[in-house]
């Protein structure tokens, strides 16, 4: 970066020789940056008068005093989470050298709305453990979550282009759901049903998921959700049915946490990539819907045990009725033209209104389609008595849950930061 208010003035000030070894800002300093630095000198926070998300960060900043607190130890703040010898000399000689930034880099700042600067070297752990194992074959496969006795079973959905929308000739159709466009969508796994709270509970309760035989500091690391103030099934049962009425934060935060446990990447669906599946190859909504799914007219007036009905095409039970799901998309209007996409998804720039799909237990049959959607709303959490309300829970939504896909291509580590911390809350 023209850095340092000119490398040149720094240079001068402090005495500094020329013959620094460049570093590669990508892989040495960007990630020193994002964990140690921009938590307190980013777009959030910028103590001391000091920026360092952005190349020009350090031209307003005293460049003189930002190399001098590096040497003497105070910064980052002894207290704070202190940087390694090495760590300490790759800075002072990318400063010394010049602080070169490579042009339209910007990085991600700590702090509500980003995620945290922890969260992005969190991100980029699990992805390193992610690569480092070995790929699966392409095909539906069974896991057992590590340290459990838990198991899950993922359906292998292949590529494909299908019509995403319903036309305005259907009787059902509804103004959110056209006009119908032309998608392309990558091959992934995705659960064969909903996420259960036998698995969920794991992830809410850290002493039932094996963390304290065997520690994982990947696993340790991810967020979880504070202790629900109700008994959180509502009395409709545990052991075999869905779990209910968790945010879209606290879902993406599971496939995180998911992700760190077995080394493979989970993440919610985009909306998209969940229409196609539940679609299955057809163009239709299916028939006997009953045969199919949970809703109001067959439900007894509660969620019921998930893979009871019969599954779609692709071998998928429940994406229809029982309990409604997450994706990861903002909820948005389609867009206007037709011509084909690729793999679209709208990410979240705001914790409301998020892209639900599928339909609940308590819904009527025009609302338990492959083509409806709905819009998260806060008042799924209205009778939340904690102040600020909880960011895990959606307690007045006993109809929400989730399922996670696995795409078979795996993104880069600030791709997928980008899904775990998408949407984040902020009320």
């Amino acid at each position: 970066m023209r850095a340092l208010g000119t490398a040149q003035f720094v240079l001068a000030t402090l005495g500094v020789a020329l013959n620094c070894q460049a570093a590669d800002f990508g892989k040495q300093i960007q990630p020193l940056l994002e964990e140690h630095c921009t938590g307190c000198h980013g777009s959030v926070k910028q103590l001391g008068g000091v920026r360092l998300d952005a190349p020009s960060g350090l031209e307003t900043a005293t460049a003189a005093k930002v190399l001098a607190s590096l040497e003497s130890g105070k910064m980052p703040p002894p207290a704070g989470d202190s940087l390694t010898t090495a760590e300490l000399g790759t800075l002072r000689d990318w400063l010394k050298s010049g602080a070169a930034w490579p042009a339209g880099v910007m990085l991600v700042s700590g702090g509500a709305g980003a995620g945290g600067a922890d969260n992005v070297a969190l991100a980029r752990r699990i992805h390193d453990k992610i690569v480092a194992a070995p790929a699966g074959p392409v095909a539906a496969y069974k896991k057992t979550i590590p340290g459990t006795d838990v198991s899950y079973d993922m359906v292998a959905i292949p590529a494909g282009q299908f019509n995403m929308g319903t036309p305005d000739t259907d009787p059902v159709h509804k103004k959110d759901e056209g006009p119908v466009h032309s998608v392309r969508i990558e091959a992934f796994w995705m659960n064969a049903h909903e996420v259960t709270w036998d698995e969920y509970r794991l992830f809410m309760f850290a002493n039932q998921a094996g963390e304290s035989a065997a520690k994982d500091a990947q696993v340790d690391a991810v967020s979880r959700p504070t202790r629900p103030y109700v008994e959180m099934s509502f009395g409709m049962g545990i052991n075999g049915y869905p779990a209910i009425s968790m945010t879209q934060h606290a879902a993406n935060k599971y496939a995180e946490w998911l992700s760190a446990k077995t080394g493979e990447f989970y993440r919610l669906p985009t909306e998209a990539e969940w229409e196609y599946a539940c679609r299955a190859g057809s163009t239709r909504e299916p028939e006997n819907l009953g045969d199919y799914a949970w809703y109001i007219d067959n439900s007894d007036g509660k969620y019921q045990k998930v893979a009871t009905k019969k599954p779609n095409a692709w071998g998928l039970y429940d994406m229809l009725g029982n309990v409604m799901e997450w994706t990861l998309d903002q909820y948005a209007p389609y867009p206007a033209s037709t011509a084909p996409v690729t793999e679209p998804w709208v990410e979240s720039t705001k914790a409301y209104p998020q892209a639900v799909r599928g339909g609940a237990w308590t819904d009527r049959a025009d609302k338990v389609r492959c083509g409806a959607r709905v819009a998260s709303d806060p008042s799924w959490k209205q009778q939340d008595p904690q102040l600020p309300k909880s960011i895990w829970y959606h307690t007045d939504a006993q109809g929400l849950g989730f399922r996670l896909v696995r795409p078979l291509k795996v993104p880069d580590a600030d791709a997928m930061y980008r899904y775990w911390n998408n949407g984040v809350e902020h009320d």
